[in-house]
């Protein structure tokens, strides 16, 4: 609306030039004021981080009830897979763990083997006693072996000189005799060799028991790896069972609801979006040779529709972050621009005042970032600053009446002031928005700004 204005006041001037010795022009006054630079974008709010539930495996979905823009707090269930798909498999690995238990317990019971081992030494030792006697007896019928051949002997020789009075009836009975004698020897020889046989052989079984006790240790270091491996299953089943229970990580409000009924969905799916409002900041595209001059924690107004506030009276923020890589985007011209994202966040208790707005995630809005001020500064319109036929920055001053061409230097600069650091003083008059047609020496009739 200003410029069109400027612009009828100049083309009038230009209609009524010709009509007299003056030119009409719009004129303003140097001033001494602070100014500001600044770089203006649109930007939109977003969340720092927002918080996506989605299904932890497959399964069938409970229906979802809470909705958009419901508050939810932390820990709260806002989704939860049927329990029924699981109870089988938990009811299966808690069996598996409980068998294994009472496996080992049933492992590690030797009162039999210890009964066995304890029977097996009595063994031991009464067969000590067996080998002893049998002993005792093969020395006994060696003796009397001995002593049937002694008398054997002396009776056949008795009886070969017919000097005595045996018989031949008692030589047979000798005979006989050391016969029996010498069966017996044998038999008892043979005995002593069977018991001290079986008593070797009943000495190895303490040690058998003892041994199979040892492997019973082994077999339990099985059964405790399985039992392991049975826990890890069952935890497995239980961390399913307790993903299968959703909850909201913070305290915040839901976004988006992506599904809302009783289905079966696949491990990945999108459930919700879950953000805290209370974290909105702003995101804003600058164009790459802008945004050297950006540093975090500069001021920024942010002004807009969205936050009810207009230009100028826009609500404080500042500079928190600001990407390291750029991306090309195509202008509403259709224009390839390299941009940079820069983070912008509400300064404190901002956020609290806009509730009543409802200002929430992606809602347009406007920053001005202020780079650099100055106080004290002399200053004039943007409108009367132009580009000379060398680059230079130039302006028409007013000087007794007539417009006088002043090359200029310029420091600070914006879409409304510029600071003149050299080529003018405080309260000269600059014209606005000069024409073409106008040249150095042009008498002008100035209506002040």
């Amino acid at each position: 609306m200003r410029l069109s204005a400027i612009f009828l006041v100049t083309g009038v001037a230009v209609f009524c030039g010709g009509c007299g010795p003056s030119l009409t022009v719009q004129g303003a006054k140097v001033r001494t004021g602070e100014i500001h630079e600044f770089i203006d974008e649109q930007g939109k709010t977003r969340l720092p981080e927002v918080h996506e539930i989605t299904m932890p495996y497959a399964g069938r979905i409970l229906p979802i009830t809470v909705r958009e823009g419901e508050a939810v707090s932390s820990g709260q269930l806002v989704a939860q897979i049927d329990p029924i798909d699981l109870a089988t498999e938990l009811a299966e690995a808690q069996a598996a763990v409980e068998r294994l238990e009472a496996s080992i317990v049933e492992n590690d019971d030797i009162s039999v083997e210890d009964g066995a081992r304890r029977q097996a030494l009595k063994f031991v030792e009464a067969m000590l006693s067996t080998v002893a006697a049998a002993e005792a007896r093969k020395i006994s019928g060696k003796k009397k072996l001995d002593f049937a051949e002694t008398v054997e002997a002396r009776t056949r020789a008795l009886y070969e000189s017919g000097r005595g009075a045996q018989s031949k009836q008692e030589l047979e009975q000798a005979e006989v005799q050391h016969v029996t004698a010498e069966v017996d020897y044998q038999q008892d020889v043979l005995t002593a060799a069977s018991i001290k046989a079986i008593d070797a052989a009943t000495g190895l079984m303490p040690q058998m028991v003892i041994d199979y006790i040892s492997r019973k240790g082994l077999t339990r270091n099985v059964l405790v790896k399985q039992k392991s491996e049975a826990e890890a299953r069952l935890r497995g089943v239980q961390t399913k069972n307790e993903r299968g229970q959703m909850k909201s990580p913070i305290d915040g409000v839901v976004l988006e609801r992506e599904e809302s009924n009783e289905q079966y969905l696949t491990a990945g799916a999108l459930l919700l979006k879950i953000g805290d409002l209370s974290q909105l900041e702003v995101e804003a595209d600058v164009l790459s040779q802008e945004v050297v001059q950006v540093q975090p924690g500069q001021k920024v107004e942010i002004y807009g529709p969205a936050v009810g506030a207009g230009e100028g009276a826009g609500v404080p923020g500042e500079v928190s972050r600001i990407y390291p890589a750029g991306f090309t985007k195509l202008s509403s011209l259709g224009v390839e621009q390299q941009r940079v994202k820069v983070i912008v966040k509400f300064a404190d208790g901002v956020l609290s005042d806009l509730r009543e707005r409802n200002l929430g995630v992606d809602y347009r809005v406007r920053v001005r970032i202020f780079t650099a001020q100055k106080s004290n500064a002399l200053i004039v319109p943007r409108s009367a600053v132009f580009r000379g036929a060398d680059g230079g920055w130039q302006v028409f001053a007013i000087r007794g009446g007539a417009a006088r061409l002043q090359p200029i230097e310029v420091g600070l600069m914006n879409d409304e002031a510029v600071e003149v650091t050299q080529g003018l003083v405080a309260d000269e008059s600059v014209i606005l928005a000069p024409e073409n047609q106008l040249t150095d020496g042009t008498s002008v009739r100035v209506i002040e700004r």
